[in-house]
């Protein structure tokens, strides 16, 4: 089962993650995920739906990252500003998308990079 093959996270990931929730940051989600595995996966890391006001699911939604498309489904779903949203991700491809839509981006590399990100940005 493919949600297996991502069974454990990166990790000091939800340890971040985790600090940025319990600090009311609000937490958005986009993933090119299938509609196929996407319940499998929501059952196997439960706390996504409770950290994630809204997880955009590209198999349910028939977009992928870094089309355009989908970061605009997030922000208008949310109602948000593409200015005032820090994306993250692992592909330098998605990052350039979603800089390319308006939003602040950062590619994500290790979670000690990514708390040092977030901290130039106020966050942590």
């Amino acid at each position: 089962a493919f949600h297996l093959t991502i069974e454990k996270p990166v990790p000091g990931s939800w340890e971040i993650l985790e600090q940025l929730h319990d600090a009311d940051v609000p937490l958005y989600a986009i993933t090119n995920w299938s509609a196929e595995t996407w319940p499998d996966s929501q059952r196997l890391h439960l706390r996504l739906s409770r950290v994630f006001r809204d997880l955009v699911v590209s198999g349910q939604e028939k977009l992928l990252k870094p089309d355009a498309a989908i970061f605009c489904l997030l922000c208008e779903r949310n109602g948000l500003d593409p200015a005032e949203c820090l994306f993250i991700d692992d592909s330098a491809a998605n990052v350039a998308g979603a800089r390319a839509f308006g939003m602040d981006a950062v590619v994500f590399t290790t979670p000690e990079a990514l708390e040092t990100d977030l901290a130039e940005r106020g966050l942590l």
